[in-house]
């Protein structure tokens, strides 16, 4: 079942789109620049807030909320999911590993291969830096497939299936094959460009945690990858 964006409820920001809502989930659309969940400095400008006050409808008082079943980066955009119950929560993120999860990329240069598979094990330093390290004991491992839409002389569209959820995971394998994200600060060795970071996570395929019905969400390629890649750009939501 395929789940198309409907308008925003009156006490949802005008920047979240859902996807779906039921008694048990919520799906929206992520916009960039926003976190999933607080941080010790910023606690109230988050997804998980704002869709918090969502289900209370503005009553502070009320006992409904949202739990978090995953995560995207603060610049990351994308579909985005919430369990409105702790039963829909525990049972989402047991099947966690066998979620379809697909991203768009646009990244620095034109591969030379135009699909792949990037399997390291990936670690931490103290700095919060993640890299790729040959020693298992060391690193978790991490599994990355993509392939190429669309190019340019200077940038490639990738869609990317994420095999494995490792913190940074895309952006370090793409930067490590010599192709970082447009937009990495961290990862992109200095290549800074654009005015945010192009990853999007596109789609998503998992099984209803109650119903146990396939649902599938899916998103348009957002308008700030048009503009980096051009009119050619458009035929990727076809492909």
């Amino acid at each position: 079942m395929t789940k198309k964006a409907r308008p925003a409820g009156r006490h949802l920001p005008k920047d979240f789109s859902i996807l779906h809502e039921d008694e048990d989930l919520l799906v929206v659309i992520k916009p960039a620049g926003l976190l999933t969940m607080g941080t010790e400095r910023d606690k109230t400008h988050t997804a998980y807030a704002m869709l918090t006050d969502y289900v209370r409808k503005g009553y502070a008082k009320s006992s409904k909320r949202v739990f978090i079943v995953h995560r995207l980066d603060r610049d990351t955009s994308g579909v985005l999911v919430f369990a409105k119950t702790l039963q829909a929560k525990t049972k989402l993120q047991g099947q966690w590993e066998e979620t379809e999860k697909k991203y768009l990329a646009v990244v620095h240069g034109r591969c030379k291969n135009k699909e792949g598979m990037i399997s390291t094990y990936l670690a931490e330093n103290a700095a919060h830096v993640v890299y790729s390290t040959p020693n298992p004991a060391k690193g978790k491992l991490a599994r990355t497939a993509y392939r190429v839409l669309r190019e340019t002389s200077e940038y490639s569209l990738l869609e990317i299936d994420l095999l494995t959820g490792r913190k940074h995971q895309i952006r370090v394998h793409l930067a490590e094959i010599g192709h970082p994200v447009v937009g990495d600060e961290k990862y992109g060795a200095g290549r800074k460009v654009g005015k945010r970071l192009a990853l999007h996570a596109r789609a998503l395929s998992f099984t209803h945690p109650v119903n146990n019905r396939r649902l599938f969400f899916e998103t348009e390629v957002p308008e700030y990858f048009s503009k980096l890649l051009g009119a050619s750009t458009r035929s990727a939501d076809k492909s």
